[in-house]
């Protein structure tokens, strides 16, 4: 990543925050990224260390929040929402089972709504036009099914992960950003970072956002 564009990151995200510690984390950053002759990466940085974490969020914000507005990807939720909102947790659990038993086969009807519709095709359009930043993108409904992937997903119901309950349990404006990890086999380092999805006409949570930013390459 281009070394003005880790800079502003890192003081777009600083004016997200307020008072003296996260000025105090901006500057610390700045000082350590200008001081340093190595270019920046995720390992130069550290692996799950607060300014690697700033800049993440820093991105998600920059790039991915304003996607949440898009009327299309609210009406998709919203859909979904009226069709799940009876299932109980065993029909929730069937239909991941379903989906897990479906991925990577021939005949796999659930997973192909959620990787072939309109909400899927703008995020494989927005991935490809993000420079090989983003990894994969995929929302949920309020009970943390899959509603559009721009991949298919390990499983359907991300209820029981950190991405739902720390965003939609959690409520309006909230993000979490997951752990750096490096994947030996690709060779790069990722971090899922994940929203809430909020209906502008109501202002309640109706979803969640997970996107997997590639660290290697955004820094």
């Amino acid at each position: 990543m281009p070394l003005f564009r880790f800079l502003a990151l890192i003081l777009a995200a600083a004016r997200t925050k307020t008072g003296p510690h996260a000025l105090a984390t901006a500057c610390a950053c700045l000082g350590m990224t200008l001081f340093s002759a190595a270019p920046v990466s995720a390992a130069s940085v550290g692996l799950n260390s607060p300014e690697a974490k700033l800049a993440l969020q820093a991105y998600f914000e920059q790039t991915i929040l304003p996607w949440l507005s898009e009327p299309t990807l609210l009406g998709a939720i919203r859909d979904q929402n009226e069709t799940t909102a009876g299932l109980s947790e065993a029909d929730i659990l069937q239909l991941d089972k379903t989906w897990r038993a479906q991925v990577g086969t021939e005949d796999q009807p659930l997973v192909d709504q959620v990787i072939h519709n309109n909400v899927a095709d703008f995020f494989v359009h927005s991935i490809a036009d993000n420079g090989g930043i983003i990894a994969e993108i995929f929302i949920m409904d309020a009970k943390g099914l899959n509603v559009a992937a721009s991949l298919p997903t390990s499983d359907y119901w991300q209820g029981d992960e950190a991405k739902f309950q720390q965003t939609f349990l959690v409520g309006m404006d909230a993000i979490h950003v997951g752990d750096i990890e490096f994947d030996a086999s690709t060779g790069v380092s990722q971090s899922q970072i994940s929203a809430t999805i909020t209906d502008p006409a109501t202002g309640e949570p109706i979803g969640a956002i997970t996107v997997g930013v590639i660290a290697d390459i955004l820094m």
